[in-house]
């Protein structure tokens, strides 16, 4: 019988082969990009990260991170808020950053001076903001003063309830970026983008968080520097806010800028008219015969 014929490797067992090591570090690497590189950066601009005394010091005077001012001043916020007497020793600082070139740490600065309504230092300082020339900074400053109970405030509580122009800042032909009415916007959104006649793009944004009301320019439009663009109304919460201050300071004069509300507007929650009736009301009930 022919000898039948074999691998001779056939009955040879392969060695088993223990796991690869580089997939694990493969994972290991998508797991710090992916989730210890964001934490970490979330972290480290978290307001709510507590800071130590030498922390506070050196994060209010940081003149090249404003966040780390802000977060130093959410900080002193919280410690206002829990009645610590040491905190008064920052007022200084508190008061400094109502000076800071960013408006975020403006704005920040009078959400805090308005969690102390004892302090005669807070309210001059709020009353210079109050003249701020950025809107949001106005907002709070504005909302702050109602805790000293100054109706110095009305008039820019009275503005957070108007509808805001959005201007062309030059001439040129217009790519409007939002083309729906009633379309909701955050604050420093873009809103269109101007192609001047020398090849510059120029983009058009939302100062604050808002509604677009109006829209007065076609697409693709050639428009003027000045020139109205579209119609903003307010964000819901900001109404909220203004008519909450009002409740509280409001006058007969401030009556008509609240009655718009009174109705349902298009974007805006449910709620808006039944708080718009009630600061009515509450307003003609303070202020009888006048």
């Amino acid at each position: 019988m022919a000898e039948e014929l074999t691998n001779p490797e056939a009955n040879v067992e392969t060695p088993r082969r223990g796991p690869s090591r580089k997939y694990p570090w493969a994972i290991l690497v998508v797991l710090v990009l992916f989730v210890i590189v964001p934490f970490i950066s979330w972290y480290g601009t978290w307001f709510g990260r507590p800071l130590s005394d030498s922390a506070l010091a050196e994060y209010l005077h940081d003149r090249e991170k404003p966040r780390k001012v802000q977060h130093a001043l959410t900080q002193l916020e919280a410690r206002i808020e829990k009645s610590d007497p040491a905190v008064k020793r920052w007022y200084p600082d508190i008061i400094a950053a109502a000076s800071n070139d960013s408006a975020e740490v403006r704005l920040t600065s009078a959400w805090v001076m308005g969690q102390d309504n004892t302090s005669d230092e807070f309210h001059t300082a709020l009353l210079t903001l109050i003249n701020d020339p950025v809107a949001a900074v106005r907002h709070n400053a504005a909302l702050a003063l109602v805790r000293f109970g100054d109706g110095r405030s009305r008039p820019e509580l009275a503005a957070m309830l108007r509808s805001t122009s959005i201007k062309s800042d030059s001439a040129g032909k217009i790519q409007l970026l939002v083309r729906e009415e009633g379309i909701a916007v955050g604050a420093h959104g873009p809103l269109a983008r101007i192609k001047q006649g020398n090849g510059e793009t120029h983009e058009i944004r939302a100062e604050e968080a808002g509604r677009v009301e109006t829209i007065l320019v076609a697409d693709g439009a050639q428009v003027e520097e000045g020139q109205d663009l579209m119609a903003m109304l307010p964000s819901a919460e900001q109404v909220r806010e203004a008519l909450r201050a009002l409740y509280v300071i409001g006058q007969r004069e401030d009556i008509p800028h609240i009655q718009r509300y009174t109705r349902p507007l298009t974007g805006m929650p449910d709620w808006v008219p039944g708080q718009a009736q009630a600061t009515i009301d509450a307003i003609r009930a303070r202020t009888p015969g006048q």
